[in-house]
């Protein structure tokens, strides 16, 4: 245990020093909006390329690990919405408080600190995790919010839904790597040599981003934050480990790395859409600098497990 919260502490330690940069005003809003948008359209994307033009999606695509993951979360996300309706909240609030419950920090957080812990072989089922999140749960808020509002699912909701996955950089770059990977086309050195150094910056720039993003958040609706962040980072990897290595028995690294996928606190995009449709944006904020925080422990105590 010890051994491996020493691993994780550097990774966490970047998103202090990201947390201290931001709460001293030395890194601004404005700062760290610029420094996310570098991770997220060029640092990760070039990483998250590199890796999956270095695989084949044959050899990647798993139904039945995509299969455990996605009936684990849906069972998650089923049970918070149920019991956040029982609280007599919107059905928007309840699809805000069921995305803190299963949306993990797999990009910023998940790619570059388990891939170095658990080795490159990790990337893999990271990637089928993300896409399950991106894709699936992703779109889901989208559709319930847009829907309530509008009384009804109109085509156009859907259309939305496609054109923002299509430009979701995350996507494009898996995608593009992996059509890549088909061809059989080799990296050129030079083109391979300016992955692999802009892809280099994502794990520091994306933990300090997290760090000075959190800067900026408000704690409140503490009892509410409190149940989610138990969800989170308790029953989310609890009900995956089940479904992974009981009722769809999934290969034993790959089953790990789900379940340590499974065991990250909330990602930030679950902020910026709960503040995008202003449906409680204080709550979802206070559960990710929860989540967070406690992550430090509870990560390793998993992966340790794990292991």
């Amino acid at each position: 245990m010890l051994a491996i919260f020493l691993k994780t502490l550097p990774f966490f330690g970047l998103i202090a020093t990201g947390y201290f940069a931001g709460r001293t005003r030395f890194f601004t809003d404005e700062a760290t909006a610029y420094l996310t948008k570098f991770v997220f359209y060029f640092a990760l994307s070039a990483m998250l390329f590199r890796f999956a033009a270095n695989l084949s999606l044959a050899e990647v695509l798993n139904w039945t690990f995509i299969w455990a993951y996605l009936c684990a979360s849906t069972l998650v996300y089923a049970l918070t919405t149920v019991f956040s309706r029982m609280r007599g909240i919107s059905w928007e609030e309840c699809a805000v408080e069921a995305q803190c419950a299963v949306i993990g920090n797999v990009g910023f957080l998940g790619v570059p600190m388990l891939t170095l812990l658990l080795g490159a072989e990790a990337i893999g089922p990271v990637m089928m995790v993300l896409a399950v999140d991106l894709l699936v749960f992703g779109s889901v808020i989208v559709i319930v919010i847009t829907g309530t509002r509008d009384g009804r699912i109109a085509p156009g909701v859907l259309l939305s839904v496609g054109r923002g996955l299509a430009r979701n950089p995350m996507i494009v770059s898996i995608g593009a790597g992996f059509a890549w990977s088909a061809l059989e086309w080799p990296i050129p050195v030079p083109m391979n040599e300016f992955l692999d150094l802009l892809g280099a910056a994502a794990t520091p720039c994306a933990l300090f981003a997290i760090g000075a993003s959190l800067a900026s958040k408000s704690a409140e609706r503490l009892s509410v934050a409190l149940w989610l962040s138990g969800v989170k980072l308790i029953l989310h990897p609890a009900v995956v480990a089940l479904m992974a290595l009981v009722i769809f028995p999934v290969e034993p690294f790959a089953a790990s790395v789900m379940i340590a996928c499974a065991a990250l606190p909330v990602a930030g995009n679950v902020y910026i859409l709960a503040r995008h449709y202003d449906v409680a944006p204080h709550r979802v904020s206070t559960t990710i600098l929860l989540t967070t925080a406690a992550s430090v422990v509870t990560v390793s105590l998993i992966i340790a497990w794990l292991g």
